[in-house]
C-alpha cells in the first residue's frame, strides 16, 4: 500500500485530483488546512490517500474499456508487507460482494466493542444476502459477459456520485482522527441527528471503514442496507407471547407523563377484543394518587366490560389479586415517579414481592433524550425490569435514543405506542419497523397512502 499527497484550494479540489488518479480505490488517510484563505491568498488544504496498487490512469474510452474486458489483467499478489486478519465470516462477504478474495483486511481496533464488532461483520453479510436481485443479477452478468457488466457498473458508478454530490463532495466531519468518507456522509448525519449516542455511531464508522470493501462502499444502496442491518441487530424486540393456561400479570412503571395509563388501556383493549382469542382481562390500579388517572381507567374499564380494582397499599394487592384470580391477563397501572425519587420506587418494589411472577414493563417516551432514558432505566432498574415499551412515536423525530438505550441495557421492547387513539395506536414492537423509522423517518401503519 502506498501514500499519495494531492493538495488545493479547498479539500474537494484536492480529492478530485486524487480520484482523477486512482479512481474510486484511494482511501483518504488525512485531511488537514494548510493555509487559511485571506483576502489576498486562497486557501490550501491537503489531503493523504492510501492506494492499495499502482493503478492506470482512469480513461473514458470505450473501446479501451471493452477492450480491458475481455482481456481482464492478471490478479496482483497482496502486498505481503501488510498484516492479513481474514476471519471466514469476511471472507464470506467478500465473496459475495465481488470482491478480491486476496485483499487485506485491517483488523478491527483493540478498543473496539467485541459486540459491535461482531455485529459490522454480520451485518456486511446479510446486507448481500437480503439483496432482493442478487441471484437474477448473477445470471444476467453471465449472459451479458464482462463488457456489458462494465458498462452497467460505470453507470452505477455516475447515478451515485451524482447522489452524493448533491449530498456533499467530501464531508469534513473528524472526531478523534475520524474521518467520514463522502459515500457514509448522509448516513452518518442522519443517525447523529437521530440523538444516537456518540459512542455508538462513532463505533459503528470506524468498523464500518476498517471491514466495509471500497466495491460495496461504490454503491450507496448498499451502504444503506448495510447500516440497516447493522441497526436490526443492534436491538431486540419481543414477541407477543400469551398462554390461556398461564396467567400473566403485567405491571407498567416508569415517569411521570410517558403514557403509562392510555398504554394500559390499549393492552387491555388489545388482549380483550382484538386478538383472535379473547382473554379475559382484569385491571388492577396502584395509581390512587391522581383522581383523574383512576376515573380514565374506570371509564374504559365500563367501555370494555373489564374489572378493575384499586390497591391502596402492598398489604391489600393479594386480596385485590384474588378477587380477579379468573382473568388470564392482569394489567397493573402504577403511579408515575420522577427517576431521583428513589423512596417511592423503592415503595412501588413491595408490591412486586408478593409471591406473583410479574413481568415488568418500563414505560419510556421516545421524545426523551439518551442521557435522561439512561438515567431512568437505571433508576428502575431495582424493579426488575423484564421489557421496554417506548411512547409517543408519533411526536419525535429520532430514533437513535432508542437504538442506543436497548444497545446498552439489552432489554427487549415489547410494545410501540404510536398515537394518542386507544386501542388502535398500539403495535407489537418489530425490528424492521422501527429500522424503517430510523433511516426513512416516522410512519404511521394504519394511516399510510
Amino acid at each position: 500500500m502506498k501514500l499519495y499527497t494531492y493538495s488545493g484550494e479547498t479539500t474537494a479540489e484536492a480529492l478530485k485530483l486524487a480520484q482523477s488518479e486512482h479512481g474510486h480505490n484511494a482511501l483518504v488517510v488525512k485531511a488537514k488546512e494548510i493555509r487559511k484563505k485571506t483576502l489576498t491568498e486562497p486557501g490550501l488544504y491537503e489531503v493523504v490517500v492510501a492506494v492499495d496498487q499502482e493503478t492506470p490512469p482512469k480513461t473514458n474510452n470505450m473501446q479501451e474499456k471493452l477492450d480491458n474486458a475481455r482481456n481482464p489483467p492478471p490478479k496482483p499478489k497482496p502486498d505481503e508487507g501488510v498484516q492479513v486478519d481474514l476471519s471466514e465470516a469476511i471472507r464470506e462477504m467478500r465473496k459475495l460482494a465481488g470482491v478480491d478474495q486476496n485483499a487485506p483486511i485491517k483488523p478491527a481496533t483493540i478498543n473496539a466493542s467485541k459486540e459491535l464488532a461482531k455485529i459490522a461483520q454480520d451485518s456486511l453479510i446479510d446486507a448481500q444476502k437480503r439483496q432482493p436481485e442478487g441471484s437474477k443479477e448473477k445470471e444476467r452478468e453471465k449472459a451479458d459477459g464482462a463488457a456489458l457488466h462494465s458498462i452497467k457498473g460505470e453507470l452505477n458508478k455516475i447515478n451515485d456520485n451524482l447522489k452524493l454530490i448533491q449530498n456533499m463532495v467530501w464531508s469534513e466531519e473528524k472526531e478523534q482522527g475520524l474521518l467520514i468518507p463522502h459515500e457514509f456522509a448522509e448516513i452518518y448525519r442522519l443517525a447523529k441527528n437521530s440523538g444516537m449516542h456518540k459512542s455508538h455511531l462513532d463505533e459503528i464508522m470506524r468498523l464500518s471503514l476498517e471491514l466495509m470493501p471500497v466495491k460495496m462502499r461504490e454503491n450507496s444502496v448498499t451502504v444503506k442496507r448495510y447500516f440497516r442491518e447493522v441497526l436490526r441487530k443492534m436491538i431486540y424486540c419481543r414477541h407477543e407471547g400469551l398462554d390461556l393456561n398461564c396467567k400473566k400479570i403485567v405491571m407498567l412503571v416508569g415517569p411521570t407523563g410517558v403514557g403509562k395509563t392510555t398504554t394500559l388501556a390499549k393492552l387491555a383493549a388489545r388482549y380483550s377484543k382484538m386478538l383472535d382469542k379473547k382473554y379475559k382481562v382484569g385491571i388492577l390500579t396502584l395509581d390512587t394518587y391522581r383522581i383523574g388517572a383512576v376515573e380514565q381507567l374506570v371509564w374504559y374499564a365500563k367501555k370494555m366490560k373489564i374489572s378493575i380494582e384499586t390497591v391502596m397499599d402492598a398489604q391489600d394487592f393479594n386480596k385485590e389479586m384474588q378477587a380477579l384470580e379468573y382473568c388470564d391477563v392482569v394489567l397493573i397501572d402504577t403511579t408515575g415517579h420522577s427517576q431521583h425519587d428513589s423512596k417511592k420506587i423503592e415503595n412501588l418494589k413491595k408490591f412486586t414481592e408478593n409471591g406473583y411472577k410479574i413481568d415488568t414493563a418500563l414505560v419510556l417516551s421516545l421524545t426523551t433524550k439518551y442521557e435522561d432514558l439512561t438515567d431512568i432505566y437505571n433508576a428502575f432498574s431495582p424493579l426488575e425490569i423484564d421489557s421496554l415499551i417506548f411512547t409517543k412515536l408519533d411526536e419525535s423525530r429520532g430514533f437513535g435514543n432508542l437504538f442506543s438505550l436497548v444497545y446498552e441495557s439489552k432489554k427487549p421492547i415489547s410494545y410501540l405506542s404510536i398515537g394518542q387513539e386507544v386501542p388502535m395506536d398500539l403495535l407489537v414492537a418489530s425490528n424492521d419497523y422501527l429500522v424503517d423509522c430510523m433511516l426513512d423517518g416516522f410512519t404511521h401503519p394504519g394511516k399510510q397512502a
